[in-house]
Formats: C-alpha cells, sequence, structure tokens
C-alpha cells in the first residue's frame, strides 16, 4: 500500500478539521436557538401558551413518557413510515422494471405517472377514507402515494440513460435482457436508488402525518390534530420536534447503509 505525502495527509487533516467546525456550528446554532426562544418566552417577548417554551416541551415530554402514552404514538407513526417506505421500495422497483422491459408500456404510462405526481396527494386522503375506512391501511396507502410515482419516473429515468456501450457488450457476449438488468442496470443505478430512498423515507413520513391528521385516533399526526382542537400547544410543538429528530434519524440510517455498501464494492 502506497504511502500518503506530506500534503496529502495536510490535506486530510484539514478537512476533517472542516467537518469537525461544521458539526460545531451546527450543535451552536441550535442551542442558541433554543436559549433565545426560552428567555423570550420567559420575559414575555413571545405568549409562552401559543408559542410554548423548551423547558414547558421537555416537561410535557417527561410527563407522557413516564405514562408510556408517548412511546405508543411514536412507535405508530414509525411503524406505518417504515412498512409504506418498504412498500414504496418493492413496488418501484417493480413497476420501473416493467416499464423498462416494455417501451410501450412505458411510453403509455408515463403521462399518467406524470399526472399522478404533480397530484396533491392532500386531496387523495379523503378519498381513501371513504373507499377503506379510516385504519391503518389508509394511512399506510396515504404514505405511499406521497412518495411512489416521483420514485418511479426518477428511477426509470437512470434505467434508461444506463451506459449504453455496457449494455451492447452484454448483448455482444450473448447476455439475456435478465444479464443485462442484473448486472448492468441495477448495479449502474444503486447510487440513484439510495438518493431516491433518502428522498422517500421524509416523503412517506410526511405522507403518514396527513394520514394521521384525517383518519387516526393514535400517532404523532394525532397529537398534533388533537392538541390544535384543544390548544394544547405543548402536545402539538413536542411532536413536531420529535418528527424532526425521526425525520433526522431515518435519513441518517440510510445515509450509514448507502455507505456500509458503498464500501464492500
Amino acid at each position: 500500500m502506497r504511502e500518503l505525502s506530506m500534503n496529502q495527509i495536510k490535506y486530510i487533516n484539514r478537512e476533517k478539521r472542516k467537518k469537525r467546525q461544521i458539526k460545531i456550528i451546527r450543535f451552536l446554532i441550535l442551542i442558541l436557538f433554543f436559549f433565545f426562544w426560552e428567555i423570550c418566552a420567559d420575559l414575555g417577548i413571545i405568549d409562552s401558551f401559543i408559542f410554548s417554551s423548551p423547558s414547558r416541551i421537555f416537561f410535557c415530554f417527561t410527563d407522557m413518557l413516564s405514562n408510556q402514552k408517548l412511546l405508543f404514538h411514536i412507535g405508530i407513526t414509525l411503524l406505518e413510515t417504515l412498512v409504506s417506505f418498504l412498500l414504496v421500495i418493492f413496488f418501484t422497483l417493480l413497476i420501473t422494471i416493467l416499464l423498462w422491459q416494455s417501451k410501450t408500456a412505458s411510453k403509455v404510462m408515463e403521462p399518467y405517472l406524470v399526472v399522478l405526481n404533480s397530484l396533491p396527494k392532500s386531496a387523495l386522503a379523503p378519498l381513501l377514507i371513504v373507499w377503506l375506512g379510516a385504519n391503518y391501511k389508509t394511512i399506510i396507502i396515504t404514505g405511499m402515494s406521497v412518495a411512489i410515482f416521483g420514485s418511479i419516473l426518477s428511477l426509470y429515468t437512470g434505467f434508461i440513460h444506463t451506459d449504453s456501450e455496457k449494455i451492447k457488450l452484454v448483448r455482444t457476449l450473448g447476455g439475456s435482457k435478465a444479464d443485462i438488468l442484473f448486472k448492468v442496470v441495477l448495479p449502474f443505478n444503486v447510487p440513484g436508488l439510495f438518493n431516491i430512498l433518502k428522498v422517500n423515507i421524509g416523503l412517506c413520513l410526511v405522507g403518514v402525518i396527513i394520514g394521521e391528521f384525517i383518519a387516526a385516533r393514535c400517532g404523532l399526526g394525532y397529537l398534533i390534530i388533537y392538541g390544535s382542537q384543544v390548544f394544547k400547544l405543548d402536545w402539538v410543538i413536542m411532536s413536531i420536534l420529535i418528527l424532526c429528530i425521526i425525520a433526522m434519524g431515518l435519513y441518517g440510517a440510510i445515509g450509514g447503509i448507502e455507505k456500509w455498501y458503498l464500501k464492500r464494492r
């Protein structure tokens, strides 16, 4: 293994310092935000009943955590998000492969996918409740509807822009369409697929919350709607902050899987 030169070592150390500085600055911005929020609430600059405060949210969090109600609501939202996310992955791959195999089908379906992708998904939620009822199935499908059409369009674009020279090489060597798919197209689109997954996990969470706004009796979306109706705004802001943490955690988990995969290649 070739040893690194002094300039290369200096460059690597400089980049590591930059990353540490960025993390520290991010953390300080967050701390300052909560600090000024608390000070403004304590001094009456903002109405703590409407805007709450970090201390009130903390006590609300510990109170709901002690009677296990909060963990139940978080678990429901997290489960619905993960189920909708996994179903989006499955159907995105399945439908994209079918469209890639048939150019006629892809040309027929493309305008419909574009229209469905641009349709406001909150408009579909009331219809889904009427068709399927106010249950977990409706919420999961609402979560899927937000992400799946854009995912199919993005992944299909990646499929049709796969390196044509590699595809010609496999065909020249007598490879079948399945060989082209599994040895060229899918490996070529793995980086793009991870980018789609990073976007989809957030979109599925948004879709699930939309579903819980309308059709749920539990979950963080339900807490937000119920809290706003009875003016328990501590519940509302606490639930929003928890959703931010969940979104960051899920995004980070997919990023970790991506790094693990890239190291193994």
